[in-house]
């Protein structure tokens, strides 16, 4: 499982170490790199990343809106591999589409991570610290320890 926050930089080529708590998960099976439904990039392992096309592909092709989600998957989709220095390369439209320059905030979310630009990030930080936001905003999950 993905956990925590980390600040990372990335290289002149693009480049990002990936956490080592991280490289594990990834190791295996290798892990896809995407657009993120909020100005970020998503890192997710083959399975996950698998269990969702398959999801994907399931939806109707007369839907607009299934249309456009599976434009936003497989067209930002990209395959990365952790090299023997624990980076990955991120291509420069999937840097481009999250501001990506430099410093990123990489973050747990589970079964994936996200990958921030910092002043992004302070804005999701931002929401995340509405304590009576959050109250109102996660009511309709249900959220239970059983």
């Amino acid at each position: 499982m993905f956990l925590g926050q980390y600040q990372h930089n990335l290289d002149d080529k693009g480049r990002l170490t990936i956490p080592a708590r991280y490289r594990d998960l990834l190791a295996a099976d290798g892990a896809y790199g995407l657009q993120g439904v909020a100005n970020n990039l998503m890192l997710l392992t083959a399975p996950t990343f698998e269990a969702i096309s398959r999801r994907v592909n399931q939806m109707s092709l007369t839907d607009p809106t299934a249309r456009l989600l599976k434009r936003l998957i497989f067209s930002t989709a990209d395959r990365v591999e952790v090299d023997r220095a624990g980076r990955i390369l991120l291509p420069q439209f999937l840097r481009q589409a999250a501001q990506l320059n430099g410093d990123v905030i990489i973050v747990g979310a589970g079964d994936f991570f996200e990958i921030w630009s910092p002043e992004i990030w302070a804005k999701q930080v931002e929401q995340l610290q509405d304590v009576e936001a959050n109250a109102q905003r996660f009511m309709s999950l249900e959220l239970s320890s059983g």
